[in-house]
């Protein structure tokens, strides 16, 4: 590479936002992936499945990629590596990460039938060479086991990027994060930290998780009926928690919710779940149960559309139907921007009649990010060089900035950033780049479409002012129209009565191709613009609303 090395880190998701953590780490003109994320469409993302990081940039280094790491099993940090791969229409690119991660990676993988990708376990402490990269895996505690830190090691020093984590000093498998590790690295020199941000704007410290389990069970034991426990279907120690406190109420459990079983068999595949001997029962085998004997663990704590819990409360689940005397207990907190929909559920829950318990009711959730106490611990053990506060959203970026400046790190050597705006760092210091196209990507079904994308924009008209269908009939000789219209509506708010509002309708579109008519305009194509025109304009005066107006003109 002509020039100086320098170190070029450009994320493409997850500043200035909760989710969708994606960043390429670039020197010497190779590129490594850390974290491939996605996050869940909000409500006025009409139809929308999923929401990716514009990954445009790498369509043009497809070759210069040498491997992708993950950090751990969450949807925000792995959920759009499939798309990914397939859009850039590879299987040769490693995927690396801990045995758990690179077991949900490659069940999604085979999902995709994308059974070609490699994906590598890797021990905790193994360096692996991956170009002109040194890549180290180092523990951390997350709300998920196999969660990591990566270290990448490069001529000009090591980066870290802490990924998602705490400093749970109980954590329910036993295994703290790797404090010696980290202060070695410190003591080596860190050049560059990538920090968690998500919860800089909270004081103190996270309560530990071992904490939950005692609480849940404290909570079932006040139940007389049916408990529904919602969580991440990848919390598979809170799956484990709840399990527990199940047997110890003489409880059986039911896994609902593909994503829930999916993971779940997972863990106990490795080791990380363990279910008692006829302890789990089949959905279909609840009516054998007295509600008492029950709990369900289901998706759907973030009001995702599609979830279980979500179809339980619009009572469109097929197999479960919520009556009064369940108990709902949310075993998680809504991910920022969430809210509107996780409310949304509750409030149908409790119209059917249920309990609900949240965290402002027990604490039956701890989170699995570090507060503002554990950003400066992770800050005083590395010692870094340069920060760059990841993971959050501007404000939680800003806070995370004003903790390391508390803790003797320069203003010029912390990087507030965003997506698309990459750092660069040389011997000789380190400054921001020119901005690159970052942005997101919307699956809709088995597509993939950009944020500018015409469906969306249409899904969203049609939601808000609904749709008129105009079909004229002409004569292809004059243009005049040899037919009465036919008006059809739907979604269209409307203060008047149905038929007058079509009669006036018809009577604007006889007087539009009449003017079109007159001025010899003949052309159907021509028509239609003159025809959608005035009618938008007449159904704007009349209702002060902008639907969609889709003119059809037939020539006879």
């Amino acid at each position: 590479m002509s020039g100086p090395e320098r170190l070029r880190v450009l994320p493409l998701g997850g500043l200035g936002e909760i989710g969708k953590n994606m960043t390429v780490v670039e020197f010497d003109g190779k590129i490594i992936l850390v974290d491939v994320g996605l996050r869940f469409p909000t409500a006025e993302m009409v139809g929308i499945d999923l929401v990716l990081p514009d990954f445009s940039y790498l369509r043009e280094r497809v070759d210069d990629i040498e491997a992708i790491v993950v950090t751990h099993g969450h949807e925000d940090h792995l959920g759009a590596l499939p798309w990914i791969l397939k859009d850039l229409g590879v299987q040769d690119i490693p995927v690396y990460g801990g045995p758990l991660t690179m077991a949900m990676a490659r069940s999604k993988l085979d999902e995709h039938r994308l059974k070609e990708v490699e994906c590598v376990d890797v021990k905790e402490g193994e360096i692996i060479e991956i170009g002109p990269f040194d890549v180290e895996l180092v523990h951390m505690t997350h709300s998920i086991p196999d969660a990591s830190a990566v270290a990448i090691t490069t001529p000009l020093g090591t980066m870290l990027i802490t990924g998602d984590y705490k400093f749970d000093q109980t954590p329910v498998d036993k295994r703290p994060a790797d404090m010696q590790r980290l202060a070695e690295l410190g003591r080596e020199g860190v050049l560059l930290l990538c920090g968690d941000s998500t919860n800089a704007d909270r004081a103190g410290w996270s309560t530990s998780e071992s904490l939950v389990g005692p609480q849940l069970s404290e909570q079932f034991a006040h139940v007389t009926g049916r408990i529904v426990v919602t969580c991440f279907a990848s919390n598979i120690h809170r799956v484990q928690q709840v399990i527990d406190a199940a047997q110890k109420h003489g409880r059986k459990v039911v896994l609902v919710g593909r994503s829930m079983r999916k993971n779940t068999n997972i863990g106990r595949t490795l080791g990380h779940v363990k279910f008692p001997d006829g302890l789990m029962v089949q959905p279909r085998e609840m009516a054998n149960f007295p509600d008492h004997k029950l709990v369900i663990i289901s998706t759907g704590s973030q009001g995702e559309p599609l979830s279980a819990l979500r179809r339980m409360a619009h009572k469109d689940h097929r197999q479960v139907e919520l009556k009064k005397g369940d108990t709902i207990m949310f075993s998680a907190t809504p991910i920022p921007g969430n809210e509107r929909a996780v409310n949304e559920t509750i409030d149908r829950l409790y119209h059917i009649g249920c309990d609900v318990i949240t965290t402002k009711d027990a604490p039956i959730h701890s989170s699995g990010h570090g507060y503002a106490e554990e950003i400066k611990l992770m800050i005083n053990l590395t010692r870094p060089k340069y920060v760059m506060p990841f993971h959050g959203d501007h404000k939680r970026i800003h806070l995370h900035g004003q903790l390391a400046e508390s803790l003797g790190v320069p203003e010029t050597s912390i990087f507030k950033g965003e997506n698309g705006l990459p750092l660069e760092i040389t011997a000789k210091g380190a400054k921001f780049g020119k901005k690159e196209q970052a942005g997101v990507i919307y699956v809709d079904g088995v597509d993939l479409g950009d944020e500018t994308d015409a469906a969306l924009r249409d899904r969203r008209m049609l939601s808000a002012d609904g749709i008129f269908v105009v079909v004229a009939t002409i004569s292809e000789q004059d243009g005049t129209s040899v037919a009465e219209p036919e008006v059809i509506f739907r979604g269209v708010p409307y203060s008047q009565d149905a038929e007058r509002l079509l009669g006036d309708l018809r009577g604007a579109v006889e007087s539009s191709l009449a003017d079109a008519a007159k001025k010899q305009i003949r052309e159907v194509a021509l028509v239609q613009q003159v025809l959608h025109d005035d009618l938008a304009k007449f159904v704007y005066d009349r209702l002060k609303r902008r639907p969609m107006v889709l003119p059809v003109v037939v020539e006879v």
